[in-house]
This record gives structure tokens, sequence and C-alpha cells, in this order.
């Protein structure tokens, strides 16, 4: 079994001999993946004192401490006032990276990384704060703002489909410690209808669809499995009831795509409960589990050996799994 034939039978829950594993750092990863460059957008980064600003391609300003994590936050959102919506140019997109990588022979799953999402690029277009206002007092001009990011993801998604991709992974934040940023209700009225759509244009062309969303979002993860959403990557996966994760995965044909978790456990150095964390997902997850590290160690305060005790750990128990299904 292939890269992507193992990463296919981890999300169909088809009885893998392993986990899909995707590790940076010259260790192993059944993933090939490649980004859609903006046209006519040259970001611009500049030093004041000790943060730095940088634009997107969207128009919005983000300022970071220097010595902190890789992206920082948004400093001048593009959409200060309704008024600037009249004056917002969406990106347009290429696939020449993409076209290039992916056309070449590989056996691994080739990933085509679209961005952010609708709440990600809009929450980031207004500022969190407005935005959350805008959803009682302004629905029609969000719902606006809401149609002009689909019809990128929706070109995206073509582009993903047109040049070889095996799927699609979209990064969409929407929750706290406890529970979602907004209400179940307010999710079906503002996303749903939007997300599937997308996602069914990205199943037409046999795309998988993977969604990073941080904090715990429990209450429409049903939605999400309903509108075509086949694997969920989280970074937190302890702020679920993990047996209860799964068991709902199972049911849906869907799969977990995560590092150890990156809040309780990876900045604990804690070597033994790092380990002990791994074996934990693995049985938890077994036959839907794709494990991978965490990409910013520094913003989350975690050195790169505590990292590779995870990283061994999870090979070890894969050596010993694959060890008894071959003995």
């Amino acid at each position: 079994m292939n890269s992507k034939e193992l990463i296919l039978a981890n999300i169909n829950h088809e009885d893998p001999p392993r986990p899909g594993l995707d590790f940076d750092r010259n260790r192993m990863s059944d993933f090939l993946f490649a980004d859609l460059k903006p046209f006519n957008y040259q970001q611009k980064r500049w030093i004041e004192g000790n943060r730095e600003y940088y634009n997107d391609e969207w128009g919005n300003i983000w300022h970071r401490m220097v010595a902190g994590s890789q992206k920082g936050e948004i400093f001048r959102p593009f959409v200060q006032d309704w008024d600037d919506l009249d004056r917002l140019q969406a990106p347009d997109y290429c696939a020449k990276d993409m076209k290039s990588l992916f056309n070449k022979p590989t056996d691994k799953f080739k990933m085509a990384v679209v961005g952010g999402w609708i709440f990600d690029n809009a929450r980031y277009l207004r500022d969190m704060s407005t935005y959350f206002f805008d959803m009682a007092a302004n629905p029609e001009k969000l719902n606006q703002l809401h149609k002009i990011i689909s019809k990128v993801y929706e070109q995206k998604i073509h582009l993903a489909g047109t040049n070889n991709a095996d799927g699609i992974f979209l990064g969409e934040d929407m929750g706290t410690q406890t529970g979602l940023l907004f209400s179940p209700k307010m999710f079906r009225y503002f996303f749903k209808t939007e997300y599937a759509h997308l996602f069914s244009i990205a199943h037409d062309y046999g795309l998988k669809v993977f969604m990073h969303s941080c904090g715990k979002n429990w209450d429409i993860l049903p939605d999400l499995l309903e509108i075509g959403v086949d694997v969920f990557q989280f970074d937190q996966p302890t702020i679920y009831d993990m047996p209860e994760l799964s068991e709902l995965l199972k049911k849906n044909k869907a799969a977990l795509y995560s590092p150890i978790d990156i809040q309780k456990i990876l900045p604990s150095g804690d070597r033994t409960l790092i380990e002990k964390s791994a074996k934990d997902m693995f049985d938890a997850f077994k036959g839907g589990l794709i494990f991978k590290n965490y990409l910013d160690l520094p913003g989350i305060g975690v050195k790169e050996e505590w990292d590779d005790w995870g990283y061994f750990a999870i090979c070890e128990l894969i050596s010993k799994e694959m060890s008894e299904f071959v003995f």
C-alpha cells in the first residue's frame, strides 16, 4: 500500500496497516503539499521596534512580535467601514507551482493548501470584535462579504481539482476551550449552505476535504460531517472526549489529522506524558488516524527534542503494530 492509498484507507476506515504520517525535518511523510499563489501581490514586511508588520493579499495589515509566533494578529483590517467593501479587490490565484509539482510522478497524497476559509478571511477583513457585532447588527452586509470570499475559494477548488490534487486543506478556527465562538444556529445561518456548496465542488473532483479548526467545535461536528468534511485537523485533540470523537468519526467514515496536543501535552516538556499521549491517540483513533507535527514549535514554546519524543514513540507503536500484523 503506497502513501496515497494508506491515507485514503485511514479516511475511509478500510483497515489500514498503520496511521498516516506527516512530519517535517526529514522525518516520514505521506503527503506532498502545494499552495496557490495570488497574482499581482507582493508582500511587504517592515520592522518597528520589536514588532514586524506585513500585508496580505486581501489588503489587511498584520503585526507580530519579532521573536514570537509566525503569524501574529491583525493590526489594521481592510474593511474598517462597510463603504470599504466597494473597494475590496478579491485576490486572483495562479496554479503554476501546483501544476508543476503535482504533474510529477509520486505515490504521495497530493494536498492543495487553499488557505483560510470564509469565516477566517471575513473576521480578519472586519476585525474579530467588529465581526461578531456584525453577526447581530449587519447580517446582510456580512453575507455579502461572505459571498465575495466564497467565490475566491470556489476558484481555488477548481484550480486544485484540475491540477491533479487529491485533497484540499482549509483553515477555519471556530472554537474556544469550552465551545464555539458563536451559536450553532448562527453557524447554520451564516455558513452551512455556502460550505456545503464549496465542499460539493471539491467532491465532484474526487478531492478529500481536510478542515483545520482550533477550539472545541463539538456542537457543529455533525453538521460539518453531513456537508462533506472528510478529515478534521485538530491541534488540541485532548479538548475533546477522544473515545466519543473517535466513534463519531468512524460512524461517518472520517479521520483525525492531528499532532500530539499542542496546548496540554507538547509544551509540558514531559517525555513520559508526551509518549503516553501518542499511545492514547494511537489506541483511540486507530484505523482513522493521521499523525502530524505542529509547524510553529517556537510559537508554542516547544523544543524540537520534545517533538521528536512524540515522533519516535509513534514510530515505535507503528513498528510493533505492523510486526504483530505480519507475524
